[in-house]
Order: structure tokens, then C-alpha cells, then sequence
């Protein structure tokens, strides 16, 4: 909270209505095998929470922040970083489910990959020092886990093997997400060959 100066009262900044983030996204048919995945694991360990849109499957590779509107110097910073990242097209499996920590209620049930991550963490280091170069101040992250989130659930349960699902890697996404509306809209994308 700030405050305005000429009538020394607090100023409250507007809500949050849009995060970006950028995230690859698996092709057609890995999705729908994460559909399946999704409703499978649900009905087996007897879990409530709805799985997520086969559209929304993604793993998260930055979070640029929340922001009342799409601030268009972000939205300039993160093209401008983007477009520094360069590498060769790469593949991606996923094969170990299990819960995250979360709030009471809301634990992301995800699928991650037992081994084999080199070249998505390889993008997601790269793309975190052209951000860095770009102007964006980074938080300290301890680990990147790869995973993508296929509900959220109230119940925890113990990582385990499932059936493989992997896809090519051939670009990454800038994301804006309508906070509330579980919508997610992409802004623009960037081959991983540069």
C-alpha cells in the first residue's frame, strides 16, 4: 500500500486480475493420455477434486507475476527474453504420480519424471538468465520439479510409478492466466531451435 501524498491518505493498488507465466505444453495426443491419467488416478485412489482441462495440461517453466491487467513492459521484457533462449528441439517423459504439498483443500495431484529432465531443466536455466539479462529480478528458487498438475485434491498421497507419457519439446509459451476464471490464454511462442 502506498500512500497519496497530496491528500495523505492510503492508496490501495488494484487486484490481480491476469498472471503470465511461461510453459511448454504437451501436443495433442500427450494431453488426451494426461486426460485419461487424470480420470484414472481419480476414480482408483477415490479422490474429489476435479481433473484439470486437457487445454490447461502445461508444465510451468517461469512465473513473471499477477498483475491487475497485462502490463505491456512485461509483456515486452519477456518477448525480448524469449527470443535470447536457443536450442534444440528435446524430449520430455513423465512417469511418477503422487501430491504435492499445498493448502488444506487444494494439494496439486501432478505427474513428474523419475529421471531424464536434463534438457527441460537446461531450457528452464537458460530461460531464467535471459529473463535475468531482460530486467527481471528472479526469486531464489531452491529446485525446479518439472511436473504437470492433473487436479487438486484434499488428500495427500505418496509419490508412485504410473504408465509413461512423454511428448517432443519443440517450443515454449508465454501464458496469460485470467486469475479466478481457470482460463489460459497464450500471448505469444517461441521455437526452441531459436
Amino acid at each position: 500500500m502506498s500512500v497519496d501524498r497530496s491528500r495523505g491518505r492510503p492508496v490501495t493498488a488494484p487486484a490481480p486480475t491476469d498472471s503470465l507465466f511461461f510453459a511448454i505444453y504437451p501436443d495433442a495426443g500427450a494431453a488426451v493420455r494426461l486426460a485419461r491419467l487424470a480420470l484414472r488416478v481419480r476414480a482408483e485412489r477415490g479422490l474429489k477434486g476435479r481433473p484439470v482441462a486437457a487445454e490447461r495440461f502445461h508444465v510451468t517453466l517461469h512465473h513473471l507475476g499477477a498483475y491487475a491487467g497485462v502490463p505491456e513492459d512485461v509483456v515486452a521484457m519477456a518477448r525480448d527474453a524469449a527470443g535470447r533462449v536457443a536450442m534444440p528441439p528435446f524430449d520430455v517423459a513423465f512417469d511418477r504420480a503422487g501430491s504435492f504439498s499445498g493448502r488444506r483443500g487444494k494439494r496439486p495431484f501432478v505427474l513428474k519424471a523419475s529421471a531424464g529432465m536434463v534438457p527441460l531443466i537446461a531450457l528452464q536455466e537458460m530461460l531464467g538468465a535471459a529473463m535475468a539479462t531482460a530486467g527481471f529480478v528472479l526469486k531464489a528458487q531452491s529446485r525446479f520439479t518439472p511436473h504437470v498438475t492433473l487436479l487438486y485434491d484434499e488428500r495427500h498421497f505418496p509419490e508412485e510409478t504410473v504408465e509413461t507419457i512423454g511428448w517432443t519439446v519443440s517450443e515454449f509459451v508465454l501464458v496469460r492466466s485470467l486469475l479466478g476464471r481457470s482460463e489460459y490464454v497464450p500471448l505469444a511462442r517461441w521455437g526452441v531451435g531459436g
